[in-house]
């Protein structure tokens, strides 16, 4: 697999910029610059470098899925039939136009792949498994675990 990223070097300045951007993104300049210890123009510019290195790829609103109707996660195993580089980089490219699939990992394990997918309920949830997912380049078999409580989770 072709691995695109490479450590970017960071000072104690930048890392604690990420630090507060991770919990709260819409900060402004100034504040930041006070959080930091900096002035707001080395900040602005640091913020700039972060994201022009990939570092910083985006910022975004965090929705509650509940409140949109999206509480039901399910974790799905998937083993591939095929995993040679050609036969990934297609199973790839076909995961990532199922807006379903909040997260998709290649795992070191008995199985290839772990999703996870987050739907209204149960009943769509096995539609996109059997239209979407079960279709996808490869698929020799799923496995599925169903969350029933989420404790902690990244965005949050």
């Amino acid at each position: 697999m072709k691995n695109e990223t490479s450590t970017v070097d960071m000072d104690a300045f930048d890392r604690k910029i990420l630090s507060i951007l991770r919990q709260d993104g819409r900060i402004t300049f100034t504040e930041l610059a006070q959080q930091v210890g900096l002035s707001k123009t080395p900040c602005q510019q640091r913020v700039k470098r972060l994201q022009q290195s990939g570092v910083i790829i985006g910022f975004r609103a965090i929705i509650d899925p509940a409140k949109v109707g999206l509480d039901h996660v399910a974790f799905t195993e998937v083993k591939l039939s095929d995993t040679r580089e050609a036969a990934l980089e297609q199973f790839n490219a076909a995961v990532r136009g199922i807006h379903e699939v909040e997260e998709c990992h290649l795992i070191a394990s008995s199985f290839d792949y772990l999703l996870k997918v987050r739907t209204p309920d149960i009943r769509r949830y096995r539609i996109i498994l059997g239209e979407k997912i079960s279709s996808l380049p490869f698929v020799a078999s799923t496995s599925t675990f169903v969350a029933m409580e989420t404790i902690s989770e990244a965005a949050r």
